[in-house]
């Protein structure tokens, strides 16, 4: 049989994807893990107690703020690099802005706050814990991830595995803000985004491994 006759035979009862399919594998995953997470910070962790007070102020709507924009773009990047035919990202630059925004944020609270009072600002009283708190939620949003993509075709597997971290350490961070007390924004700044650098290399280091198909 010549080749051209090959790729017909094989091509020709192939059904057509869904269109959107590959949102809707990363959404259910997602979903999956997420609610996993969650479940984990209301049952095991608590939900901070004055959270329907805290919900009218600034800080707990800069961090939501924060977190749900870097899933956000995580998860376009993590999309695009579940497709087989991806080489050049785009849209990876809208990271870049909520990085921005909260450092201005951070910067502002630095003048307004005294030179002595700096220190105990940046460590709040958890930053001992909350990078590897956010790395520990995140595991299950990643394994969800990690679920969708046993359906789809990465070809970069270490890229497709830190996009995958880092969409996973995002939400993750997002559930955490249930929990977590913390006001500052160079707080969040600084452990959030280690909590959800840490998820980004754990994602590239085992994604290949995890990925292949």
């Amino acid at each position: 049989m010549k080749t051209d006759d090959l790729i017909a035979s094989l091509s020709s009862n192939v059904p057509p994807v869904r269109r959107n399919a590959v949102g809707r594998r990363l959404t259910i995953g997602l979903a999956l893990g997420a609610l996993v997470s969650l479940f984990y910070v209301v049952v095991m962790m608590g939900v901070r107690p004055d959270i329907m007070v805290a919900m009218h102020g600034f800080p707990f709507w800069m961090k939501w703020g924060y977190t749900i924009s870097l899933a956000v773009a995580a998860t376009i990047m993590t999309a695009q690099l579940a497709r087989p035919d991806t080489r050049h990202l785009r849209w990876l630059w809208l990271m870049a802005i909520p990085v921005l925004l909260l450092a201005s944020v951070g910067g502002m609270e630095l003048i307004r706050t005294p030179q002595s009072e700096w220190l105990a600002m940046w460590l709040g009283d958890s930053w001992t814990v909350c990078p590897w708190r956010v790395l520990a939620l995140a595991m299950p949003i990643f394994v969800g991830l990690l679920w969708s993509f046993r359906r789809l075709a990465p070809t970069r597997l270490r890229a497709a595995g830190a996009a995958a971290g880092l969409t996973a350490g995002a939400f993750a961070a997002t559930v955490y803000c249930v929990h977590c007390p913390e006001v500052s924004a160079i707080f969040v700044l600084t452990w959030y985004s280690l909590g959800i650098l840490l998820a980004t290399s754990v994602g590239a280091l085992i994604g290949p491994r995890l990925m292949q198909w």
